[in-house]
């Protein structure tokens, strides 16, 4: 007889700890299977457990690694949420699922995360940007919290556990089956928390469920250029650029920084964010807008190059950069737009002063592809959001199916939106299923 391992995992060291239970010979019977190790996998489960005490809760992971994306979301510190506190308003930094997220908000919006955490003694700290961390600056106190909660609650914990098949049972739940676990597990109740289905092996199982889901294509990437502008430059950031699709309106702002390969930085992110789906249909390839002045118009530019010429006309050109344009972005910027070395302010022609407000306020790139941050990606596209009762995240198609997180088609810009969508859908699944 094979044997499965059922306790609780450190995700960190890849130990376990606890009252191990190594008999598989019985069908594993619970209230609530949770699939997927992440961030609003674990949340779910947790949430439940607080809801629903002595209740039967796992949480099956398909790889070894728990909270994987916690562990390297914001460099290893963890963006846990946004210093937004008003749902109306959290809502719009959502592409896809903002409306829905918008009442969802109302029953659990950041406010609520930061009290949670604080209450098992995580406390946050609010960056000038709105970004959250937790004040130790490590993705690793996150990770301890929910470990400790998941053993406190007696959650067992299975990883290199994939789903394999769902089935709805005639007499209510489901009968599962898993990778590395001979013997079938029924669950009265199934919440999908895997994080994107692209290239998910689940997409053949929810199809033969009749769920509907919609196209899957990547969202918070960098533009790879290959630009003489930027060539070399790589390391040199701005702290606040308007960036648009050609064509496309509006733009998006933000700070942007300059790559080996291209551009990246939040202005950047938010603007594949918004145009996932159109810049999937170039595969990537696409050209687009930089205003490096965004705060100052064309008309007020070219007041401050009239004045810069009454008052500093013998300066040259390329040694006189307009902050907040970085010196070495300006000087390109300037050789760029075709102005010789040695030109200074007095000198500066009609047609060459033209050339240098539009290079400054409508510098045009091409975009040759994307590039994401190793594994802290973000998936558009997922479950059909009209398929779920988003007071319950419970499937209008399969009674007793639940979803939450990414798997959804919901995402959000750059700066802990994700993961509170991740924290407000799993408290309303838990709710909805603890109260069954």
């Amino acid at each position: 007889m094979s044997s499965v391992t059922l306790g609780f995992l450190d995700a960190r060291r890849g130990d376990t700890y606890g009252q191990l239970m190594n008999d598989s010979r019985h069908t594993l019977d619970l209230d609530l299977a949770v699939i997927g190790g992440g961030a609003s996998g674990f949340f779910t489960a947790l949430r439940y457990a607080e809801m629903a005490p002595g209740k039967r809760v796992a949480i099956f992971e398909k790889t070894s690694q728990f909270l994987q994306k916690v562990r390297i979301s914001g460099g290893g510190r963890c963006n846990v949420t946004h210093a937004c506190f008003d749902p109306g308003k959290l809502a719009k930094n959502y592409p896809r699922g903002g409306q829905e997220l918008r009442a969802a908000f109302h029953h659990w919006q950041p406010s609520d995360t930061v009290g949670w955490f604080k209450r098992f003694g995580v406390e946050l700290k609010t960056e000038p940007d709105g970004r959250m961390f937790p004040v130790s600056d490590s993705s690793a106190t996150i990770i301890d919290c929910f470990l400790e909660r998941a053993r406190e609650s007696r959650i067992p914990l299975f990883q290199n556990h994939g789903l394999t098949d769902i089935e709805p049972r005639a007499d209510g739940g489901f009968s599962l089956r898993f990778e590395n676990h001979p013997e079938p597990t029924t669950a009265w109740a199934v919440c999908i928390a895997t994080g994107s289905l692209k290239d998910s092996p689940l997409l053949d199982r929810l199809r033969k469920l009749e769920q509907p889901i919609e196209p899957l294509v990547p969202s918070l990437f960098a533009f790879n250029v290959a630009d003489p502008r930027i060539t070399g430059l790589a390391g040199v950031s701005h702290p606040m650029v308007a960036i648009r699709r050609e064509g496309a309106r509006p733009a998006r702002h933000g700070p942007l920084l300059i790559t080996h390969r291209g551009f990246s930085g939040p202005a950047v992110l938010r603007l594949s964010a918004w145009e996932a789906r159109a810049m999937a249909e170039t595969n990537h390839r696409f050209p687009f807008v930089i205003d490096w002045l965004p705060e100052l118009d064309m008309e007020g530019l070219k007041a401050r190059f009239a004045d810069i010429r009454q008052n500093q006309g013998a300066k040259l050109v390329k040694n006189t950069p307009i902050p907040p344009v970085p010196r070495r972005l300006w000087e390109r910027i300037v050789v760029g737009c075709g102005i010789q070395d040695q030109m200074t302010w007095g000198q500066l022609s009609k047609t060459s002063t033209r050339q240098l407000v539009d290079g400054l306020k409508c510098a045009r790139f091409e975009a040759n592809g994307k590039t994401t941050n190793k594994d802290e990606f973000v998936t558009c596209g997922g479950i059909g959001r009209k398929t779920i009762n988003f007071n319950t995240m419970e499937s209008r198609i399969t009674p007793g199916l639940y979803f939450t997180g990414e798997c959804i088609d919901i995402d959000g810009i750059t700066g802990g939106f994700n993961f509170q969508a991740a924290w407000t859908t799993a408290h309303l699944a838990a709710s909805a299923i603890a109260g069954r």
